[in-house]
């Protein structure tokens, strides 16, 4: 799932506002420096995640039997697929 920028932008300011309502961080920052932090924090997470999808679709396309996408076969082997990879990569 890709996310426009004011998507992220938005989720920044409800990440840091939820944070500073329930004291879970103090902040040494401005918000705004802060606010920067949290949205390359997002950014780096979704590439991840869209690396690891990469992967797993290219790897699934490898099979000699052909796992038709949408089927709940394709569901399963994904999700196990996708797991398996983020555990890689120390996401899961």
């Amino acid at each position: 799932m890709k996310l426009t920028d004011d998507k992220i932008s938005h989720l920044t300011h409800v990440v840091l506002k939820g944070l500073l309502e329930k004291h879970a961080v103090t902040p040494l920052e401005e918000e705004g420096q802060i606010r920067r932090e949290i949205k390359r924090v997002i950014i780096n997470e979704l590439k991840i995640a869209e690396g690891i999808d990469e992967f797993v679709r290219k790897k699934l396309q490898s099979y000699s039997k052909k796992i038709h996408e949408g089927g709940s076969e394709w569901e399963i082997m994904y999700n196990k697929l996708y797991e398996e990879e983020a555990a890689k990569k120390g996401r899961g």
